[in-house]
């Protein structure tokens, strides 16, 4: 079993190596244009601009139908089966149904702009913007599905050109020449359309000289459309319900509150999304590999693979989780400027929130792998349930407080239930010894040393916020060696990792040797 984890193992390290690097070059240039946009805008402005992006992300959702999991697993599932019929019919069915379900919902938006605008903030302020967005719709879901595609062979190549660096780079350029030329809010809505289109274009490109090298074209292939969207269809379901457990805060601050209310909070909440970064990396790695995996009927494979990869992606997002939970207004008015410092008690919620997602690890995504769709479905249900009725209650009185609340509750009884599923499924679970031990050490300490210096600094500099983040990563270290908290999976994973970067780790290696 072990070598069969071993070679799992390294297959994720090297595309999560790959995915991570372009998910950080995302994250930095993604944060760049955010900052350049949040400082240049007013926050009732940039409010505005959130809730059009969130009704257009909640419509589009509807043209995915779920398919891009559900084409993910399939052609993984097939490639385990060397099925390339099959491959292949996955392939055109999924490009044909949603390219022809986004159009659709593309026209709808733009004759319906005015009715939906008139909706969330009583006038037609958003009319317009949704008007320009909706031409997006199209070229973002054909970019989603063919990355989809590319991920079902382990391929991940495609997303880090497109999604990562292509995308953040023109969304840099593009919003530095619309604050060089002074336009309104109305030429920020125009270059994110410029971005969407641009990228969608060369993803195509690629695609066409790139894609018949996994899969060569079958002539009497059968598009499996009827099976796709029979598996896909409950992804779809808990994909919308995921947009709108996602979405719901912010409409219903815009609702009940003001756009500089959702200004305020979408900052916030786009900090804590940084939090399970190193999951979402692994996510896009794990599902094919996984996938093949249950193909082959490796279970305790599976369940070993799991459990080792959950520690690493908590270790990983720890320190982002403390530095966010116990500097919230330092974090904020580092980035975005002192009038936005006032999110902080929405930050330290929702990074909270988020956190336990990487504390019980990849649980939906192995629900998924194992076929479990109608669970996924279910858990997305009681979440949106969970979510709008806690919205409707606490946002009244609260504000961006209890959107904050409204969305943590939700997240973490959403993972909870999914990891409750998963363990009576298949006994699978991330609660080994040796990741228990250091993270209760870790964290006792280091609230031991934050509440020290909250007492002697209230408002830190950035050179003070990476001198923690240091300390935290330091302390962690610690702990897990004098825990004896390594296995061997952790030695090979580092080889992993090691041959990848091409970087030497051999004191840390025989360091951790001492400690296994």
């Amino acid at each position: 079993m072990s070598e069969i984890v071993n070679q799992s193992l390294q297959k994720i390290a090297k595309g999560t190596g790959i995915i991570f690097t372009g998910t950080i070059i995302a994250m930095l240039l993604s944060f760049i244009g955010t900052v350049i946009i949040v400082r240049y805008l007013t926050t009732s402005e940039y409010g505005l601009f959130s809730l059009a992006l969130t009704v257009i992300g909640i419509l589009a959702g509807l043209s995915s139908l779920g398919l891009g999991e559900g084409a993910t697993r399939y052609i993984a599932y097939f490639k385990g089966q060397q099925d390339s019929k099959r491959i292949f019919g996955v392939i055109v069915a999924s490009i044909q149904i949603t390219l022809t379900a986004s159009v659709l919902c593309s026209i709808f938006i733009f004759l319906s702009s005015d009715t939906i605008s008139m909706a969330i903030l009583h006038n037609n302020d958003l009319s317009t913007f949704l008007k320009i967005l909706s031409i997006t719709i199209p070229f973002s879901i054909l970019s989603g599905i063919l990355i989809s595609i590319f991920r079902g062979f382990g391929a991940v190549e495609a997303k880090v050109y497109f999604s990562d660096v292509l995308a953040q780079i023109l969304r840099i350029s593009f919003f530095i020449a619309v604050v060089f030329f002074g336009l309104a809010l109305i030429g920020v809505v125009y270059a994110y359309l410029g971005i969407v289109v641009i990228t969608c274009a060369a993803l195509v490109v690629y695609t066409v000289k790139k894609l018949p090298t996994f899969v060569k074209k079958e002539r009497d292939c059968k598009p499996m459309r009827k099976e796709l969207l029979y598996f896909s269809l409950p992804l779809f379901g808990q994909g919308i319900l995921a947009i709108i457990i996602t979405s719901t805060d912010k409409l219903m601050l815009g609702y009940f509150k003001t756009a500089e209310v959702v200004g305020l909070y979408s900052v916030a909440l786009t900090l804590a999304n940084l939090i399970p970064i190193f999951l979402t990396s692994l996510a896009f790695i794990y599902v094919p590999i996984v996938s093949q995996l249950y193909a082959k009927n490796l279970f305790d494979e599976i369940k070993r693979t799991y459990a080792v990869l959950t520690k690493w992606v908590f270790s990983a997002a720890l320190p982002i989780f403390l530095i966010m939970f116990l500097f919230p207004e330092s974090v904020l008015n580092i980035l975005f400027s002192a009038r936005y410092m006032q999110a902080g008690i929405a930050l330290q919620l929702l990074a909270l929130g988020f956190f336990t997602h990487s504390f019980l690890g990849p649980n939906g995504m192995t629900l998924l792998v194992m076929g479990k769709t109608k669970f996924i479905l279910m858990n997305a249900l009681v979440r949106t349930i969970m979510n709008v009725s806690l919205n409707f209650l606490l946002i009244p009185p609260m504000g961006i407080a209890g959107a904050a609340i409204a969305s943590a509750i939700s997240l973490t009884a959403g993972n909870i239930l999914a990891s409750s599923e998963l363990y009576l499924l298949s006994k699978t679970h991330p609660f080994t010894r040796n990741y228990l031990k250091p993270v209760m050490i870790s964290i006792v300490l280091v609230f031991v040393i934050s509440t020290l210096v909250q007492n002697i600094f209230p408002v830190l500099s950035i050179w003070m916020l990476i001198l923690f983040f240091i300390l935290f990563l330091v302390v962690y270290s610690m702990s897990m060696l004098f825990t004896r908290s390594f296995d061997n999976e952790d030695i090979m994973l580092l080889l992993a990792i090691e041959k990848r970067v091409g970087v030497d780790v051999g004191p840390i290696k025989r360091i951790l040797r001492r400690f296994v």
